[in-house]
């Protein structure tokens, strides 16, 4: 590995105070944690526009200190070190069959919710990108919660709404596999967009409560409200042969990382994937490909097994000269897709922006007609047999 790309992998750790001290977060309805520092951990990558992103906050840098490795790291909390997982060597695993069967649904609900412990929080966006998105990953340890790839969790953040109530909780796609990102059945995790836009009648910036308090949240805060698990439209067929098409725009790829590790990281004793999957992912900047280099090693390592597409709307152009969104990437691969979709073992998933599901039925219907089909009808089959899942939002 060059030194480049090593720094480019090192993490680093940002002790930060005063977030809560200021006018800009002042705005929101959620005020960030005042009760000593928090400490934020940034690739080497975003360093730049993380620290523009706590001056904004009205946050100051109190240290920065390095990480030793990307996930094997000790990070100071509150005076106290505190040993961070470290992700177990993948080779050295394999996952027996659970004796647990059925899809889990609402274990935990909002009256009664599971307390987790905030054990990772880092930054997906490389510097130049839009916005920030962290993977945020939480001990689950102590309780009975368990969750299939493709479901969601509910997270209730602190504090109460506008009308003195408590906040309702927010749903969110897991990320990670059922044995979770260090494949010891004790963790899960997300992968979290700060919802930040200018508020139409008076032009301030609003900041989404629950994705705020989420991308804030201190390693090591041990009172995280979790609900769930939910969902049975997103799940991962058990057929290792199975044909995997996955359509995504930014958090969306939360449940394809999740199927990809299942799929082609993973050992299992039960399940040995020999099928194909494809993931387009459509992103504004490279910058915003979350998980790139997970990706892109996966695509490297299985080329039999796993195709990566992205479109890139403020870099690529289509053939008309626009910007490649999602929907015009489909619209070039839409015949071997539809190929593909004909097969009884393929299963169809979209996963993101609702902006995205036009574009790719009138794809997908001039691709039927090119064959003699009618799109809706063969649609309408799929959904039937339970081989076209979508969550968009």
């Amino acid at each position: 590995m060059s030194s480049n790309t090593t720094a480019k992998n090192r993490l680093f750790l940002y002790e930060v105070t005063g977030l809560s001290q200021n006018t800009e977060t002042d705005k929101m309805d959620y005020p960030i944690r005042s009760s000593g520092n928090t400490y934020i951990t940034v690739p080497y990558s975003r360093m730049n526009q993380e620290m523009q992103r706590i001056t904004r906050m009205g946050g100051k840098i109190v240290s920065i200190q390095p990480l030793d490795g990307v996930m094997n790291a000790k990070n100071g909390m509150n005076g106290k070190a505190t040993e961070a997982h470290a992700a177990p060597s993948p080779e050295n695993i394999v996952h027996k069959k659970s004796s647990k069967e059925g899809v889990p649904v609402n274990l935990y609900k909002p009256k009664n919710p599971y307390l987790g412990k905030c054990i990772e929080n880092y930054e997906l966006v490389a510097e130049g990108g839009s916005g920030t998105v962290r993977h945020v990953t939480f001990d689950i340890s102590d309780g009975d919660i368990w969750y299939l790839e493709g479901q969601s969790i509910g997270i209730i953040p602190p504090g109460k709404d506008e009308k003195g109530k408590p906040h309702k909780l927010r749903l969110y796609s897991i990320a990670s596999t059922r044995h979770g990102d260090h494949e010891d059945d004790k963790t899960v995790s997300l992968c979290v967009r700060q919802l930040e836009y200018k508020h139409p009648e008076t032009g301030e910036t609003v900041y989404g409560v629950c994705s705020t308090y989420l991308c804030n949240l201190p390693v090591g805060t041990d009172d995280v409200k979790i609900t769930g698990p939910v969902g049975k439209e997103m799940l991962l067929p058990e057929d290792p042969d199975a044909t995997i098409l996955m359509m995504a725009t930014g958090t969306g790829i939360a449940p394809f990382r999740a199927y990809l590790w299942r799929m082609l990281k993973e050992k299992h004793e039960d399940y040995n994937f020999k099928g194909f999957a494809w993931l387009i992912f459509g992103i504004p900047y490279t910058a915003n490909i979350l998980y790139k280099e997970e990706l892109e090693k996966l695509e490297q390592e299985f080329p039999d097994n796993f195709r990566l597409t992205y479109a890139i709307s403020r870099e690529q152009k289509n053939k008309e000269g626009g910007k490649m969104y999602i929907q015009n990437r489909v619209d070039e691969r839409a015949d071997e897709l539809f190929e593909l979709m004909q097969k009884d073992n393929t299963h169809t998933y979209i996963c993101g922006l609702k902006g995205m599901e036009d574009g790719i039925d009138a794809a997908f219907s001039a691709a039927a007609e090119r064959q003699g089909m009618n799109w809706a009808d063969f649609q309408k089959s799929m959904k039937k047999a339970h081989r076209w899942h979508v969550e968009t939002y």
